[in-house]
């Protein structure tokens, strides 16, 4: 006879509070349900997860964005996400008595584990709409809070209102790093993907004159040990939080088993006449210039095989265009292979669910225009 596999899920820790309410297990679940029943959608995503959170299975089915591929559906353990929630709890110093802002959708990782934290470390946490501009409505200080790098630009008039910052989803532009520098909140972006449980590496990203040594560089969180593959790619073994070691896409300089900067995704490379260039750095040193959303991408050429272009999500302005394209000519930082051969504009991108830029099929939209 087949034996069910159960988990006990660990009873919730007592410091534990959600919107003001201290729950135990089976409070929680009321409050799940009321969440399902009665509230806005937010409520009813973080509703239904509690439920799969307190039921006896071992696992939970979680989605991935689908920012590189194909949106699928993967199986996470339950110990792997208390594990995890131990683990940023240690990094940033964050302990019991917390007070914490859910202000991400609880349907995918990220706002799943702000959950996950507050139970198991004990945080009193309060859920707000995920919308772009999360703060507005918020009139109280918390410890902690995550944010997508969107978020994040809306919400500087009123960062005072949180002490330490996670931004993760998405690289943290330049020209947002240059904002945010000087603010007292704490801000790191953070580096992780669905199959690691959240992040498993973060950076500060506006650092004091003594921690600006090691500014650009991603550093792991405990137990965690990083490698390079022969491609130069990073390799995660955090046992932790998957028992298989992780192969990622994603190109690395590691400067210790511990500490790595982020070069770009291997699936963007570009090889233009036989020099191979990293999209996201060639982005990096844009930005400053582009005051709408843009990427780095590339299209076949019969001489160079692939050429680097530039596409922008505003509509064509003929001015515009043309001092964009003299002041990347005149820019010092970037070399003459990096310069985009082509600048395409396009009203809108196609993004995932999430709110990410799916590249590939944007740059169809261009083909189609031409």
């Amino acid at each position: 006879m087949e034996t069910r596999n159960t988990f006990s899920t660990p009873e919730i820790h007592q410091g534990f509070s959600i919107n003001k309410q201290s729950p135990d297990n089976e409070e929680l679940k009321r409050i799940a349900y009321t969440f399902i029943k009665e509230g806005e959608v937010y409520e009813q995503e973080a509703g239904s997860f509690l439920i799969d959170w307190l039921n006896d299975k071992d696992h939970i089915v979680v989605q991935t964005s689908g920012s590189t591929g194909k949106p699928k559906k993967i199986k996470v353990f339950k110990r792997h996400m208390i594990n995890s929630a131990k683990a940023t709890g240690r990094f940033f110093k964050i302990e019991e008595g917390t007070t914490a802002l859910l202000c991400l959708p609880a349907n995918y990782i990220a706002g799943k584990m702000m959950l996950v934290r507050a139970m198991v470390l004990g945080w009193k946490i309060d859920l707000v709409p995920p919308r772009t501009n999360p703060l507005d409505t918020v009139y109280k200080q918390y410890d902690f809070c995550a944010m997508v790098p969107l978020q994040l630009d809306n919400s500087l008039n009123r960062l005072h209102l949180i002490k330490k910052l996670i931004v993760g989803g998405g690289p943290v532009s330049e020209n947002l790093k240059e904002l945010v520098q000087g603010v007292k909140t704490k801000i790191f972006e953070t580096y992780g993907m669905t199959e690691t449980v959240s992040h498993i590496a973060a950076r500060r990203v506006n650092p004091k004159k003594k921690e600006k040594k090691d500014a650009g560089l991603f550093k792991a969180l405990p137990n965690i040990t990083l490698s390079l593959d022969e491609r130069n790619c990073l390799v995660i073994k955090a046992p932790e939080l998957n028992e298989k070691v992780i192969v990622t896409n994603d190109v690395a300089e590691l400067k210790t088993y511990k500490k790595f900067a982020w070069k770009g995704r291997i699936d963007n490379v570009i090889n233009s006449g036989g020099v191979k260039l990293y999209p996201e750095e060639i982005e990096t040193k844009l930005q400053l210039l582009i005051g709408h959303r843009f990427f780095v991408s590339s299209i076949p050429d019969d001489v160079l095989g692939d050429k680097v272009v530039l596409v922008i999500e505003t509509d064509y302005d003929e001015i515009v265009y043309l001092r964009l394209k003299e002041a990347i000519n005149d820019l010092k930082t970037i070399s003459k292979y990096e310069i985009p051969k082509e600048i395409y504009f396009l009203p809108q991108f196609i993004e995932t669910e999430n709110g990410k830029v799916q590249r590939s099929k944007t740059l169809e939209l261009v083909s189609a225009k031409q």
